[in-house]
């Protein structure tokens, strides 16, 4: 028997989880998202437990977030999550931030995942998997108002504003740079002031390659328009190799 399309998935506002202004930090925000598709995927017969079980895995493509504002400390809200197309080798997730009592919409999100096979690192087949049970949940109906993840542009010519080591705590399951570490990363940049006045309407995160522990990560930062900024993130080469990109972000405030 089919469970419902769109998952609902109770989260709270954490104070440790939360900055100066007391709402939630984009980050945890981030990863709350990440929880809600992980516990819908599971419940649905595509999880990453299943997954690896045949030597599968998700990888994270795109992310885009953009709120209205982030909930305050010690608020309930809900993160609604569904599949709204599914593709051979990519599929496409929203997500909905409801406060659990009023109704009150936070903000939404998109996402694109692809599905790679871990010992041969290559794409794999979505619609294979467990007799193409995703295609079962896919869900057109419901509306997600926010853009697609759009192409961000940084020139040759934009500064490094600065680098970062990965370190243990930046690393996932896969042995990977977290896909929520490249964001607080990014937003790291910006002064306790900046944040303080300026909130994040919108993030954008498109990733490319993988950094693993001990790699250093160079930062280059370029002004779109007012109060937008485009990012480029490349781990840096070994042996005199050139440097390889590893994503590019966009930060609206």
């Amino acid at each position: 028997m089919l469970k419902d399309k769109v998952g609902c998935y109770p989260f709270l506002a954490e104070p440790f989880h939360c900055d100066c202004s007391k709402r939630l930090m984009m980050g945890h925000l981030g990863n709350h998202l990440l929880n809600a598709a992980d516990f819908h995927s599971s419940e649905r017969g595509f999880g990453m437990a299943f997954l690896n079980s045949i030597n599968k895995t998700w990888v994270l493509s795109r992310l885009a977030i953009e709120m209205e504002e982030m909930p305050p400390m010690y608020a309930k809200f809900n993160v609604e999550t569904w599949v709204e197309s599914a593709m051979r080798f990519f599929t496409n997730r929203n997500f909905k931030v409801v406060d659990s009592g009023n109704g009150k919409v936070y903000g939404y999100g998109r996402s694109v995942w692809a599905m790679i096979d871990t010992e041969t690192r290559q794409p794999a087949d979505l619609l294979g998997i467990n007799k193409g049970t995703l295609s079962d949940y896919v869900e057109k109906g419901k509306e997600c108002p926010i853009a697609k993840s759009s192409r961000v542009n940084v020139g040759a010519e934009a500064p490094m504003v600065g680098s970062f080591l990965v370190k243990y705590t930046d690393i996932d399951i896969n042995g990977h740079l977290n896909s929520v570490k490249y964001i607080e990363h990014v937003l790291d940049l910006f002064d306790l002031d900046w944040h303080n006045s300026h909130p994040v309407r919108r993030l954008e995160i498109a990733y490319v390659a993988e950094a693993h522990c001990g790699d250093t990560v160079n930062v280059y930062r370029e002004k779109a328009e007012e109060d937008t900024w485009h990012f480029r993130l490349c781990r840096e080469g070994q042996d005199g190799q050139d440097e390889v990109e590893i994503c590019r972000t966009l930060v609206k405030f």
